[in-house]
């Protein structure tokens, strides 16, 4: 977690997945200036099902410090299989990280990220905010995961964080409840029922329902003041709201790759090859 103010240009990306030559597109791009004093927020999910998780987390890691990116649930899921926890999948395209010679050192790296960022009235985090929380809230509440992944028993702490349930927040959960909510919130979720209760089996567009809702339109929802930017929901594809920004256009099943400006939302867009099927979100 960090609420520095970066100065300069601040141009928010959507979802990678190991789409590296769409990054590249991105980053040298004529609208985007590539200088010292432009910096770059990632929503999430970094790597994972495109063709070179390796050249794009190597990519943005060549940034330094003019990068910020959020963890998501592919980029959690690697740290699982690097960690013995999970097998890899058949959709997974994360062994060049793990093979690569300096493997250890990328896991590190990938670790040591925060799971919210906030900065000039802008809060980058993966998926979505719980209703019930406020900026602040959500910010304490990412650092107790971030501590967590950062510290000695980081293997552990992937280990418990599977599951769906709780759906919803309360102040009193401990353990292993609520490091589960504060993860799927942050990372997983999309939709929301009308009192704020997380809803995990619904992947495609927005439905019109009074009992089921997108989580930043639930009444009554806390944090409305600032601008939330996130990804992980290539159904939705771009939205820009005051309050609400997705930038999660569909990369790797062959839509674009989005940049959105922070100071103006000018958007910036590059066309993706299709590396993955629609029908496999």
């Amino acid at each position: 977690m960090t609420t520095t103010d970066s100065g300069g240009n601040i141009w928010m990306v959507g979802d990678l997945q190991g789409c590296c030559s769409p990054l590249q597109a991105l980053l040298t791009h004529p609208d985007i200036a590539d200088d010292p004093g432009t910096h770059f927020w990632f929503a999430g999910d970094l790597i994972n099902r495109g063709p070179d998780s390796l050249g794009t987390l190597r990519r943005v890691m060549a940034l330094g410090d003019r990068a910020t990116t959020v963890l998501g649930n592919h980029d959690l899921h690697f740290l699982a299989i690097a960690a013995g926890i999970k097998k890899p999948g058949k959709s997974d395209t994360i062994h060049d990280i793990l093979d690569a010679p300096d493997s250890q050192e990328l896991i590190t790296w990938l670790r040591h990220r925060p799971l919210a960022h906030y900065e000039q009235g802008h809060l980058l985090v993966h998926a979505g905010v719980l209703p019930a929380w406020s900026v602040e809230k959500t910010l304490m509440l990412a650092e107790e995961i971030e501590s967590a992944l950062q510290g000695p028993d980081w293997k552990n702490m992937l280990e418990r964080m599977y599951g769906n349930e709780p759906t919803y927040w309360d102040d009193k959960l401990r353990g292993d409840e609520r490091l589960r909510v504060i993860v799927n919130a942050l990372t997983r979720m999309r939709m929301c029922t009308a009192d704020g209760h997380m809803e995990f089996s619904h992947k495609e567009a927005p439905v019109a329902s009074p009992h089921l809702m997108p989580w930043f339109d639930v009444p009554g929802r806390v944090a409305q003041q600032d601008t939330i930017v996130f990804g992980h929901w290539s159904t939705l594809g771009l939205m820009l709201r005051p309050d609400a920004i997705c930038l999660d256009t569909g990369c790797i099943w062959g839509r674009e790759l989005t940049a959105v400006r922070m100071s103006d939302h000018k958007v910036v867009q590059v066309a993706c090859k299709q590396y993955q099927s629609p029908g496999r979100h």
